[in-house]
């Protein structure tokens, strides 16, 4: 049996003034919900630059990873920030060519914390850049020392020795053999 005309209009105001009303309860627990929301915990880093620094660190961009670590330096909540930001800002002037400003990075980390290896890796890398080899392998043997096995500080390591004791190539190449136009060797014709 069809419905009333009257009845789907009583059906529509209901069902509006119900939307109406949950619009309005919704509106009036607004400062409610904000105060919930801010209790809640966020998920992920709580300085984006020093997180975004230490990024474009890690993608080769010096530039860009020094400007973001130095941002990062001015909201560093607490020590352990500013060392981090410290210690990467020693990374990316060290990427940038500007050793003696890494330098200084470097040597307030260690400053306040002598036993951060990475810090020594660093700066075993910036005196490296510097010529100073006897202090770069001072910095790797403290590193080591503090973190047995580390490859970051094995590769620092190598380049050290490729710089003061380089490897002479032994292999010697005998060009008496060449090749031929279908690729095929040929014995040295005279």
């Amino acid at each position: 049996m069809p419905k009333k005309p009257d009845s789907d209009l009583k059906v529509m105001q209901l069902f509006n003034a119900r939307y109406a009303l949950a619009i309005v309860a919704l509106l009036s627990s607004g400062p409610q919900l904000a105060a919930q929301e801010t209790s809640k915990s966020v998920i992920g880093p709580r300085n984006i630059y020093l997180s975004d620094g230490a990024d474009a660190l890690f993608a080769g961009d010096g530039e860009e990873g020094v400007r973001l670590t130095l941002m990062a330096l001015e909201f560093a909540h607490g020590s352990r920030e500013t060392k981090f930001a410290h210690a990467n800002l020693c990374a990316g002037y060290t990427m940038i060519d500007e050793p003696l400003t890494a330098l200084e990075h470097c040597n307030w980390v260690l400053e306040r914390d002598p036993d951060y290896w990475r810090a020594y890796n660093n700066r075993a890398i910036v005196y490296l850049k510097l010529g100073r080899y006897e202090e770069s392998e001072a910095d790797v043997a403290r590193g080591q020392a503090l973190r047995p096995g580390s490859e970051k500080l094995k590769t620092v390591k190598g380049m050290l020795l490729d710089e003061t004791d380089p490897v002479t190539e032994t292999i010697e190449i005998d060009e008496r053999r060449s090749t031929t136009n279908d690729g095929e060797e040929a014995e040295g014709r005279e």
